[in-house]
């Protein structure tokens, strides 16, 4: 029997199939020409996570990073001999998993060659980390193609963790996805983990006069003693912090919990209780009484966001590598 969040899975993702269609995108594109895709992606995803559950965070955020610059188009996992490309602007510095994704594509290269993009691969990986992690499936639209530019000055379309609320609307909107889709996709960030420069200035430097007492008065104040003492200083480049502390290994709706109480991480994340409309959402989900509810609300914005502006058809390539175009 279906479950209660399968059921309503099921009708959030009809909204979204016309859109999907509409980009040549569909559920059973590699059902003749690659059907054990998906398999094959989920025993390497498996493996991986078994022996380092923290990489589904990183993973996740790299289909998003790939998505907002250019579309879904594999772009993020391209090299650059001088350093020009994607994955070397500031905003991908931070990025893990490149390696792994890399092992994938050989993987599914080794079962179907020149058959499945590094763009699609991308999308199901994103999927099967959150699913292990205890979070939604869904059925993942493939069909998308490889782009062959990468260019590292175009990631200012990424929305940075220290965006207010209209900036953060403003980049959704250029990829189709609205304040619902923000509120839900911030919720990304109940797994993994952050470096503290993404918001040290919180602690240090809210006013630009970095000295401890320029604190963001937004943030709950024994959450910010407790950031303080694990970040030390602005200048600190290194340590980690779990972005849902006590359980950042697992998809579940602590990250509302900790935003209603003024313990989001980022700017972004305090972000989301200025508007209306993003913070009744913040604040019923913040009772932990509506899982199924934002379970299938995520998977609906996931698959938006996957949609965004893909390429189709003869558009691109099917990479051999990931990280280097074929010619």
């Amino acid at each position: 029997m279906a479950s209660r969040a399968a059921t309503m899975v099921a009708l959030l993702l009809a909204a979204v199939a016309a859109t999907c269609a509409q980009a040549q995108l569909h559920e059973k594109f590699y059902g003749e020409t690659c059907p054990s895709v998906e398999d094959v992606v989920r025993k390497e995803m498996v493996r991986a996570l078994s022996l380092a559950p923290s990489l589904a965070g990183p993973l996740l955020r790299m289909h998003f990073h790939d998505c907002f610059v250019r579309g879904c188009d594999g772009s993020v996992l391209l090299d650059s001999a001088n350093k020009t490309a994607e994955k070397d602007a500031q905003p991908n510095q931070t990025l893990r998993g490149f390696g792994f994704v890399e092992r994938v594509k050989a993987a599914v290269e080794k079962a179907c060659p020149d058959t499945v993009s590094c763009a699609d691969i991308l999308a199901l990986i994103a999927r099967d980390a959150v699913w292990l992690s205890k979070g939604p499936f869904w059925t993942v639209p493939l069909g998308r193609r490889d782009g062959s530019v990468s260019i590292s000055n175009e990631t200012d379309a990424l929305p940075p963790p220290t965006s207010n609320f209209t900036v953060l609307t403003q980049l959704f909107a250029a990829v189709n996805l609205d304040a619902k889709d923000l509120v839900v996709l911030s919720a990304g960030h109940t797994i993994g983990t952050s470096h503290c420069f993404s918001f040290s200035d919180r602690l240090y430097n809210f006013t630009g006069m970095e000295n401890p007492s320029d604190i963001d008065p937004t943030l709950e104040p024994q959450y910010m003693m407790r950031l303080k003492s694990k970040c030390a200083s602005l200048n600190d480049n290194t340590t980690l912090v779990e972005m849902d502390p006590g359980s950042f290994k697992t998809f579940d709706t602590d990250y509302f919990k900790l935003v209603s109480k003024r313990r989001g991480l980022f700017h972004s994340d305090g972000a989301l209780l200025t508007d209306p409309f993003t913070r009744a959402y913040v604040q019923r989900h913040a009772t932990g009484a509506f899982k199924d509810e934002f379970f299938a609300d995520f998977a609906a914005s996931m698959i938006k966001m996957g949609n965004a502006n893909p390429l189709t058809g003869s558009q691109g390539e099917i990479r051999k590598k990931c990280n280097v175009v074929n010619h």
